[in-house]
């Protein structure tokens, strides 16, 4: 099964049912529609759910919608999504980078 990591903040959101979307840069997993995944606690990377991939697509940054951010954590401005996402990935980020937005459904928590 593949797998998605997420901080510890981000866990939180997903326990509480307020996230439910996740958007990521130079995906390497080729995650789809409907594939099952495992999502990992970092730093500890210890599984705490499954889910069900319900959606996917994928745009420049600079694209982003309103709907894309349904479920998704609420990022300030433009500036601090960029910086916040360089941080993440260690590579510049800039209105160009694609993102693949992924839509899940917890399926089961351990």
């Amino acid at each position: 099964m593949k797998t998605l990591k997420f901080s510890p903040d981000i866990v939180e959101l997903i326990l509480n049912g307020s996230k439910t979307t996740t958007w990521r840069l130079f995906d390497d997993k080729d995650i789809r529609k409907d594939n099952k995944i495992i999502l990992i606690k970092k730093p500890e990377l210890t599984p705490f759910a499954e889910a069900i991939v319900t959606g996917v697509s994928v745009k420049a940054l600079k694209n982003l919608s309103e709907e894309d951010s349904i479920g998704h954590e609420f990022i300030e401005s433009e500036k601090v999504m960029y910086k916040t996402y360089s941080n993440y990935y260690n590579r510049e980020v800039s209105p160009e980078t694609e993102v693949k937005i992924i839509r899940f459904e917890i399926t089961k928590f351990y």
